[in-house]
């Protein structure tokens, strides 16, 4: 993955796909006042710099039905480079954990799991925690109501000229 320097309009790009990855290339090039060919060259260019990781679909929760998310924090007896990387492939690698962060200080890890129901956690808590003789202490905390979700990364506020004024903007400025 080569590094790659990224302008305004780069950021510009990156922000709108966050927002909406299916956006065509057409709409995009229109929307930043760039050719087609040279939009696609730039998301390209971001793509093969390893900018953009995957785009994926989100789904409506509410679609899929009763879920239930749990944020739960781990603590381990052994903190050694191995046993800390041991757990962390083995939260990883699982279906149910949506999410999963070496913390400090406090516990050793955060996960982020959805579920479909209380007999989904007790399947993971037995995959991930009961099984593990490492694991300490593990602490559940259950999301009654999800008030926001973005998985968008905050980016650089990109550097632009102000735009300039069309005809009817120009003459109600000179009005005023």
């Amino acid at each position: 993955m080569k590094l790659i320097d990224a302008d305004a309009v780069d950021f510009q790009l990156l922000n709108a796909l966050q927002e909406d990855a299916s956006s065509s290339n057409l709409s995009l090039a229109a929307r930043f006042g760039l050719s087609p060919a040279t939009c696609l060259r730039r998301v390209r260019r971001l793509r093969e710099a390893g900018w953009i990781v995957r785009e994926v679909a989100l789904l409506d929760p509410e679609r899929v039905g009763a879920l239930l998310t749990a944020v739960i924090e781990i603590s381990l007896d052994r903190q050694d480079a191995a046993a800390l990387d041991a757990f962390e492939t083995r939260a990883a690698a699982d279906e149910a954990v949506q999410q999963c962060y070496r913390v400090s200080p406090g516990p050793d890890f955060v996960l982020i799991a959805t579920v479909r129901d209380m007999p989904g956690y007790q399947a993971l808590a037995q995959r991930l925690f009961t099984t593990d003789a490492n694991v300490r202490n593990v602490k559940a905390f259950f999301s009654v109501k999800r008030a926001k979700f973005d998985p968008r990364v905050p980016l650089p506020a990109p550097a632009l000229s102000p735009p300039v004024p069309g005809p009817s903007e120009a003459a109600s400025s000179l009005r005023s």
